[in-house]
């Protein structure tokens, strides 16, 4: 690789930790291209981010990002998973992780707090942003809609009322 391309992929991965809400670092030793491939579509699908790296070019692209406290995790042979949304890339190798032990989750970051592979796991179990938009539109919704209920009730009422009294 020439000094061009490595700078190129320094700052390309500058930029991933830079856009990243969190980061989840996993060792991945004999995934198959077919394994591979699937755990790239399923994060992609999801808008998150995959890369296998190189130690020291990724220790570089660390510097001045507010993951630079994860070095020490990049030794052997590690991959990264990112994701605007904090919980989704943890959430999607953390589920793959339990079904290939090929895939081992060392550790990450969320902003710019280092995470532990408990912290990670625990962080799996969350909600994504998608699902909490959701609920919070859900919560929203209901009121206004019980109270839609509420005023229409008493002109139901009385039409019940009325229907009654004309099969009599």
């Amino acid at each position: 690789m020439h000094r061009e391309q490595k700078a190129d992929l320094v700052k390309t991965l500058h930029n991933t930790f830079e856009g990243a809400a969190s980061v989840v670092v996993v060792h991945c030793i004999g995934l198959s291209v077919a394994e591979s491939t699937d755990l790239r579509n399923k994060m992609r699908n999801e808008n998150c981010y995959f890369k296998v790296t190189k130690n020291k070019i990724t220790r570089l692209a660390l510097k001045e990002t507010k993951y630079q406290h994860m070095d020490e995790m990049f030794r052997g042979p590690t991959a990264i998973g990112s994701s605007k949304d904090p919980v989704m890339a943890a959430k999607i190798l953390v589920d793959f992780a339990k079904e290939n032990e090929k895939l081992v989750i060392i550790g990450g970051g969320l902003e710019d707090k280092p995470l532990s592979k408990t912290d990670v796991e625990a962080l799996a179990k969350l909600p994504s942003l998608t699902d909490l938009r959701g609920k919070l539109v859900g919560m929203l919704q209901a009121p206004a809609s019980k109270i839609l209920r509420l005023t229409m009730e008493p002109a139901s009422q009385v039409l019940r009322i009325i229907s009654k009294k004309s099969q009599q």
